[in-house]
């Protein structure tokens, strides 16, 4: 079951595809400084065709999410090194985190883990400066999920 909209976000840590931590809590408003929203948006596998599809859209997007103050988190299963090549190979400028070991454990996490499969499903959740999810969408595996959708998420916050 994926976390409940109002919930404290879980928090994650998890290397991007440099070997860098990247942690959730990282971007909460601490003290005086103002931290940012973050779309976490979790994929089955990188390189597979709609998972492409979706992270160019977000690449190709990201002046609208800048401007929404937003950092856009990609994570699937993959190890960092296939993350890494994903990330190069189609210019994302975004951190692609490796939920590779202990496998699938942000993904379990966040409720979003195919057990069966060992990949995360199609799950996309909107954390505000304070941790707190404030929107999520899920979708099948086979299912794309709205762009724009996310930006009305983040005008609302």
């Amino acid at each position: 079951m994926a976390v409940a909209v109002g919930a404290q976000a879980p928090d994650l840590s998890l290397q991007d595809q440099h070997g860098r931590t990247v942690r959730l809590s990282d971007h909460r408003a601490r003290g005086d400084r103002p931290g940012s929203p973050v779309l976490l948006v979790f994929y089955p596998h990188a390189f597979s065709g709609t998972c492409t599809g979706e992270l160019q859209e977000l690449r190709d997007r990201a002046a609208a999410f800048d401007e929404a103050g937003a950092q856009v988190l990609g994570c699937s299963v993959d190890s960092l090194y296939a993350q890494r090549a994903f990330a190069e190979q189609e210019g994302f400028g975004f951190p692609l985190l490796a939920d590779f070991w202990p496998h699938g454990a942000a993904a379990r996490a966040f409720g979003v883990l195919d057990e069966e499969r060992g990949r995360a499903v199609r799950g996309t959740f909107l954390v505000d400066r304070a941790g707190i999810l404030r929107w999520s969408v899920v979708n099948p595996v086979h299912e794309a999920r709205d762009t724009d959708a996310y930006l009305k998420a983040l005008a609302r916050l």
